[in-house]
């Protein structure tokens, strides 16, 4: 069968540059490279044909007598395809390759890692009240997670059995594969790298060694937590493989809008009600806070907006000993229903308002 054109391979044009080749090759050995496309000859096979076609117009000199003088020339300058290659165009697939699949280079025969591996961290949000974030709290929440199987300790076999070595890669956990005219390391298909392969699969995880759980963990809140923290609880992440430690757990804080407290920071806000004689007199109230009961002196001749201050009553700063404060918004509530006393008062008070007025008036006149 006649080989096709290289630069039709790669779909470029015979003036392109060798930035324009290397990234033609990279993204057809992404779309077609044997990891990604297994039980696919058809892909394998045109990941081959892009790679023999990057192996010589990858290379300036074999490119050279390629448009010269054709599969001919490239044949008759070495004596065999393999051994025409210069070391550069290893590093070229080393480069390309090493950084698509993590291989180290394609000819570094590098295996998968088949020793202790850690278990993946889990990531996991729990709701706060601002009462709860106020003061801290010990919340039992449930986690979902893969663990070792119990039954088979994760090697997969059945008790009283052993996993084989695989035959295919005899243990390995890698097959060196060839792809035209250069070979490479590859993960083994039948055991997915791991060199062994279960003949007797355990009952309770039909084979695979691990198994999903359920917990119930006690997790605490610190007294002052906000929103957007984020807690580690260690171990309670993913069980590890072939002995190796387990993940973390991490909690994200979210908080739930209360009906009477905000918060500003470390502060903690409340809005007090007031009358128009409390504001204008002055009054000494009690406020219920996450707390308890605290007392506050409102000034004569407070206007509404007005924020009075408790210090060092609002959230905790974590690992420090200071403290936000209570800010107290003060809102002068105006009556909606008066008794006949009352609107009498009012209307006392009116004619006093509109005299006060009158004699504002009077005197900026004179002055």
């Amino acid at each position: 069968m006649a080989k096709k054109d290289y630069y039709q391979i790669l779909g470029v044009s015979r003036h392109a540059g060798a930035d324009e080749i290397k990234k033609a090759y990279r993204r057809l050995a992404l779309q077609h490279h044997p990891d990604r496309n297994r039980d696919n000859p058809e892909a394998e096979e045109k990941f081959k044909e892009a790679s023999e076609a990057y192996s010589v117009l990858g290379n300036s000199e074999k490119r050279q007598i390629y448009d010269q003088y054709g599969f001919e020339g490239l044949r008759s300058g070495g004596g065999s395809d393999f051994g025409f290659f210069a070391d550069s165009i290893f590093s070229d697939f080393s480069d390309i390759l090493g950084d698509m699949f993590g291989f180290g280079g394609p000819f570094a025969g590098g295996r998968q890692r088949r020793g202790p591996r850690k278990g993946s961290d889990l990531g996991l949000e729990v709701a706060l009240t601002l009462k709860e974030s106020f003061l801290g709290v010990e919340k039992e929440i449930e986690v979902e997670r893969e663990r070792n199987c119990p039954a088979c300790d994760g090697s997969g076999s059945e008790p009283g059995h052993s996993p084989e070595p695989c035959r295919r890669c005899g243990g390995r956990g890698t097959v060196r594969v060839s792809q035209g005219f250069f070979s490479m390391s590859t993960t083994c298909s039948s055991c997915q790298g791991t060199g062994k392969v279960v003949s007797h699969p355990c009952p309770t995880c039909r084979g695979q060694g691990r198994q999903r759980e359920r917990k119930k963990i006690k997790v605490t809140f610190p007294a002052g937590i906000d929103e957007g923290n984020r807690l580690r609880v260690s171990g309670e992440g993913e069980g590890g493989r072939q002995g190796g430690s387990p993940g973390d757990l991490y909690i994200v804080v979210r908080l739930t809008a209360d009906k009477k407290f905000q918060r500003q920071g470390n502060d903690l806000l409340v809005r007090l009600p007031v009358s128009f004689s409390q504001a204008a007199l002055g009054d000494q109230v009690s406020i219920q806070t996450f707390e308890g009961t605290e007392k506050i002196k409102i000034p004569a001749g407070t206007q509404t907006g007005q924020i009075l201050k408790i210090r060092n009553r609002g959230f905790h700063q974590i690992n420090r000993w200071s403290r936000g404060d209570l800010l107290v918004e003060v809102q002068v509530v105006t009556p909606r229903s008066l008794s006949r006393q009352e609107t009498e008062l009012f209307k006392k008070l009116r004619e006093m308002d509109v005299a006060r007025g009158q004699s504002r008036l009077e005197n900026d006149r004179l002055n």
